[in-house]
């Protein structure tokens, strides 16, 4: 019976995009929304314009509806993983399939703009297939992973190799 050993990992990264607003916030935000909104109905409705009152429930419709839609777009996430034998990039996204990408890393390169800019991307390119990955990061943010995932490759391309075998 032969034992596989599982690949050594190098470099391993979960990146999801990031809200400032957390559920707590929202139901602040909403309640604070609705009672303004109650309360400018209120004086519309006091001053002989009431058919202004189905718009003021309107925004907050369209609010609600904007966030549910930021919610959302917050479960995609990005893995990149590298280990003793690939690089493989996956992309999940809310209601869209799977997207795998796997790279031989001793040809891989990491690309960006330096010093980053608003624009610059995390490019990823080996054997004439690129993959763009952290795209939703902020600019600093993807100039530390480039760092960080260059770091794991050069700790990658100096791994020791295995002892020759004895004759």
């Amino acid at each position: 019976m032969t034992m596989t050993r599982a690949p050594r990992v190098f470099f391993d990264a979960i990146l999801h995009p990031h809200r400032s607003l957390g559920r707590r916030g929202f139901r602040v935000l909403m309640g604070v929304v609705i009672l303004a909104n109650l309360l400018i109905a209120g004086i519309f409705v006091a001053s002989g314009a009431w058919p202004v009152v189905p718009f003021c429930g309107l925004d907050v419709l369209i609010l609600w509806l904007a966030f549910r839609v930021n919610y959302r777009s917050a479960r995609l996430y990005e893995r990149v993983r590298l280990t003793d034998t690939d690089l493989t990039v996956q992309r999940v996204a809310w209601k869209a399939p799977e997207k795998r990408w796997t790279f031989q890393p001793y040809w891989l390169r990491v690309s960006m703009d330096d010093p980053p800019r608003h624009e610059s991307q995390v490019t990823l390119t080996s054997h004439g297939q690129s993959v763009v990955v952290g795209s939703f990061l902020s600019p600093d943010e993807r100039a530390e992973f480039a760092k960080a995932l260059n770091g794991a490759l050069v700790a990658w391309r100096r791994a020791p190799c295995p002892p020759e075998p004895a004759l």
